[in-house]
Order: structure tokens, then C-alpha cells, then sequence
């Protein structure tokens, strides 16, 4: 595991205190996960370019002929 030292505006820091407080769990764990969630969308884009990379497309094509022929729900049409 690395250490690293981060500045942050005294307004932000107060914010996350709050935040940490808040939610009864340490500022370092926040971070973390803030930083995870953040990396993981850099990275989304390579991801599902791969994922799409190992797909069929006679399977995909497979799939959708099952699907029924109708309309969609009121919430769903364009």
C-alpha cells in the first residue's frame, strides 16, 4: 500500500469531514473510494471495448430475434 500527502482547500477539507462524519467512516476511506470511482470511469471505455471485442454477433443476433415484436411501455417511447 502507498502513502501519499494531498493538499485541499480548507473549504473542501471541512466538507469532507462533514461528509466522513457523517457517514461514520474515515476520510481516508472516502478517498479511496472516490479515487476507485473515478479511475474505474477512465477505464470504463477500454473495458467495454474488450468486453465488445469478445462478443458474437450471430449470438447477439440470436438473442434478439426471441425478443417479442410491440410497442414500447409509455415511460420508454421516444
Amino acid at each position: 500500500m502507498s502513502a501519499i500527502s494531498v493538499r485541499l482547500p480548507e473549504s473542501l477539507h471541512k466538507k469532507l469531514r462533514h461528509l466522513t462524519v457523517q457517514d461514520e467512516i474515515s476520510m481516508n476511506q472516502f478517498i479511496v473510494s472516490a479515487v476507485a470511482e473515478k479511475v474505474a470511469v477512465y477505464y470504463a471505455d477500454e473495458i467495454f471495448t474488450e468486453r465488445a471485442a469478445r462478443g458474437k454477433t450471430k449470438k447477439l443476433s440470436d438473442v434478439l430475434q426471441q425478443v417479442r415484436k410491440r410497442p414500447a411501455d409509455e415511460h420508454d417511447a421516444l
